[in-house]
């Protein structure tokens, strides 16, 4: 066999030194982040949420376990290829990762499909919702599907052969395929018919065929709508219900499904590449041919079938995962979207975004509202609107004389590109960097850069080595009084669908300061240009981490003076080793910490004489968490700041990111009162225990404290009484007790 080729990713990271620390100081990155997913796994047990939302969290977590396969394990996969030896922050080998990340992978994906199949699929019928097989089905409904399979399936399946003279075709990246076994005595119509021997004739072997599940063009479930009644069919189920039709003249002996994950980690050299879009446009080609990491199959696949696939694709023993139930659970997400709308009683109640209370009632002239002052607005408890106004406005304002903008994520049909073709049309100075590293967007981030400098903007693709993450855009307008400069910073990305599931915070000013930075942070980006001084923004990879660093000092220093000290942090993940022994040492001093981490969090907390003053709480509901906020003390000052970043070693120490300071008196009080809300949560926090395992308070004699469903009344109660004053924050979180 070839010898597999190393990439330069991998042997970057297997020339890198992990910190030499005891385990006992950290969480291994990889097997917190599986327990983030069981959190989410959780939220699908849960039977106090409501039923379809149950569905929706199952696939979620099943759609998140793909992803951290094809990336994360992948990325392990390339290390091992070149030997590695080096430990992570944990102190754990790869081979030792790669072990557990197995075993904890296969314990959740059993507890995901006996959810499945003894929770949700019962009680769903309970509620005359029905997932099921062909055989399950009565005659009437089994004729309906036998006339789908005839009228729709049947001209769009391609049944591929597999024998000496067509080699098994490319298997793509998570689609499902069903692998059949037919009887070779009715042989195959080859074109060496007369040249077999009497022995081959006598002792046929048996064929072996394949075809792709075609649900990239077909639903995967077939729905009958039945009086009151909704049921779903696999068509998997359909197909191997007719496979008589599909091999005529054939003898079909067993089927069985199965689907592949590949290496989707890109690796890309932008040091040698002469165009990056054009070579990011060829690895993203390439993620087809990505080595094989893992093949799912049913449970019950026939012995002689799986032999035949491992064969053929060179699949190890250990990286096949029998499966209870449907392969790829993703589906359900889909299953929620047809029945959303019909069944409101087993659903959140439907939420729509408030009118942003810091912004008037009509967003019109939204430049004088920005300018008169900073104005905050909480995604997707508030409206969206403002962001894309702004970018609108700006668009056909004839004062107006550049916009320039960052893009990380962007949704397929983007108000926002919109909003720039037409200004660019207008003849304004458009400037946008499209980062088009931004996994599995590349393609779509690809095609908007070529729309943008076709229609004539200046687009640029980010720096080399770098990804840019920072959120900011920047409208140059001129006023009666010269030139002025209005900003937009933000937590999140520029995408209008993601901002109505992801809790996200953006800032609006026009104050002078900070439209300087924002001037100098494009020309880095777009020239050649180093700051050696800014005002208000700080900027990764350059000062960020460092400035962290002094932050957290300086409360270490004020509690060893005997000052209060206090620090609060809400981000998605925790992992830089670094800034997790800054904050060792400050609950060694006394600094009272409380983390709100959503992800992985490598931080060992309520641990005597190294984080006993350190609580860690992660909180899932039906909006995904992705707001960075952090507070220092500051003998009372209260620094508060907002960024695009995590405290982890890629968004510190290799991505362009900013962190920004909230000054305005008004903002700070809506960031502040996001904070005590969720440190206050009592039914969506998960809290982190010194073992590495999560659990929720025990409510008995508690108040129940929902964080989202609080911050959506708060929304509410703000656009009916713009003028509502906000209550002074105690921060008293609700603390967990054994």
């Amino acid at each position: 066999m070839a010898e597999k080729k190393v990439s330069k990713k991998a042997k970057s990271k297997s020339n890198s030194n992990a910190p030499k620390v005891k385990s006992e100081r950290f969480f291994n990155r990889e097997l917190s982040w599986l327990e983030f997913n069981d959190r989410i796994l959780h939220e699908a047990r849960d039977v106090k949420n409501p039923l379809l939302e149950r569905i929706k969290f199952l696939s979620i977590c099943a759609s998140n376990l793909d992803e951290f396969y094809i990336v994360r394990v992948a990325s392990l996969r390339d290390m091992i290829s070149v030997d590695i030896n080096s430990k992570d922050i944990a102190g754990m080998t790869v081979k030792e990762q790669l072990a557990a990340i197995d075993a904890k992978t296969r314990q959740s994906m059993s507890v995901m499909y006996s959810t499945y199949t003894r929770s949700i699929v019962p009680q769903l019928k309970q509620n005359n919702i029905y997932i099921l097989d062909y055989a399950e089905l009565k005659e009437e409904d089994q004729e309906l599907c036998d006339s789908y399979f005839r009228n729709v399936l049947y001209p769009i399946l391609t049944p591929m052969a597999i024998d000496s003279s067509r080699p098994l075709p490319l298997i793509y990246n998570r689609v499902l395929n069903l692998c059949v076994m037919l009887d070779g005595e009715n042989g195959t119509l080859t074109a060496n018919d007369v040249d077999k021997s009497e022995a081959e004739e006598e002792n046929p072997e048996n064929l072996f065929v394949t075809l792709q599940i075609p649900t990239a063009v077909v639903p995967r479930m077939y729905m009958i709508k039945k009086g009151e009644a909704t049921v779903f069919v696999p068509i998997e189920k359909i197909i191997q219900a007719n496979l008589d039709m599909l091999f005529n003249g054939q003898r079909v002996l067993a089927s069985g499904c199965y689907r592949v994950m590949r290496n989707a980690d890109l690796d890309i050299d932008e040091d040698e590449a002469e165009d990056l879009l054009k070579e990011i446009e060829e690895q993203v080609r390439k993620r087809r041919f990505g080595e094989i990491i893992r093949l799912e199959v049913d449970e019950d696949i026939a012995p002689e079938l799986l032999t035949f696939i491992t064969s053929e694709l060179e699949i190890a023993e250990e990286d096949i995962f029998s499966v209870n139930g449907p392969i790829d659970l993703t589906f359900l997400m889909k299953v929620y979207g047809n029945l959303e709308d019909d069944n409101q009683a087993i659903c959140y109640p439907h939420h729509v975004p408030s009118a942003p209370s810091m912004f008037n009632e009509s967003l019109d002239n939204i430049f004088d509202q920005i300018r008169e002052k900073d104005r905050i607005v909480h995604h997707p408890y508030e409206s969206f609107d403002p962001v894309l106004e702004f970018v609108r406005q700006a668009a056909v304002d004839p004062n107006v004389l550049a916009i320039k903008q960052t893009l990380y994520r962007v949704s397929s049909k983007s108000p926002i590109i919109a909003s720039l073709l037409e200004a660019a049309k207008n003849g304004k100075q458009v400037m946008v960097l499209v980062e088009l590293k931004a996994r599995f967007d590349e393609e779509n981030n690809i095609n908007w850069a070529k729309m943008l400098e076709k229609a004539g903007c200046h687009v640029i693709y980010g720096l080399v080595g770098l990804k840019t993450h920072s959120k900011i855009t920047l409208v140059v307008r001129k006023e009666e009084d010269g030139i002025r400069r209005y900003l937009h910073l933000a937590t999140g990305n520029y995408n209008d669908i993601t901002a109505k599931i992801y809790t996200d915070v953006g800032l609006f000013t026009a104050s002078e300061s900070f439209g300087e930075d924002a001037s100098e942070f494009f020309n880095m980006l777009s020239g050649y240009s180093i700051p050696q001084h800014w005002h208000r923004l700080i900027p990764a990879p350059i000062w960020m981490k460092n400035y962290f660093v002094k932050k957290i000092r300086r409360e270490v220093q004020n509690a060893k003076e005997g000052k209060e000290a206090r620090i609060i942090a809400k981000i998605n993940s925790l992992v830089d080793d670094m800034v997790i022994e800054e904050l060792y040492a400050a609950s060694n001093a006394g600094v009272k910490i409380d983390l709100i981490v959503r992800g992985i969090c490598c931080l060992r907390p309520g641990v005597p004489k190294m984080s006993e003053n350190i609580t860690v709480r992660s909180i899932t509901g039906r909006f995904l968490e992705h707001s960075r906020i952090f507070y220092f003390y500051n003998e009372g000052h209260e620094d508060l700041y907002m960024a695009s970043a995590d405290w982890m070693p890629r968004n510190l120490n290799r991505r362009v990111e900013l962190l920004f300071p909230i000054e305005d008196e008004a903002c700070r009080d809506r960031v502040m009162e996001i904070l005590e809300v969720e440190l206050s949560d009592t039914v969506r926090a998960h809290f982190l225990s010194p073992d590495g395992t999560y659990h929720k308070l025990d409510l008995r004699g508690k108040p129940k404290r929902d964080s989202q469903e609080e911050l959506i009344q708060l929304a509410k109660d703000a656009v009916a009484d713009r003028h509502v004053e906000i209550n002074n924050l105690s921060f008293e979180p609700a603390v967990p007790t054994d």
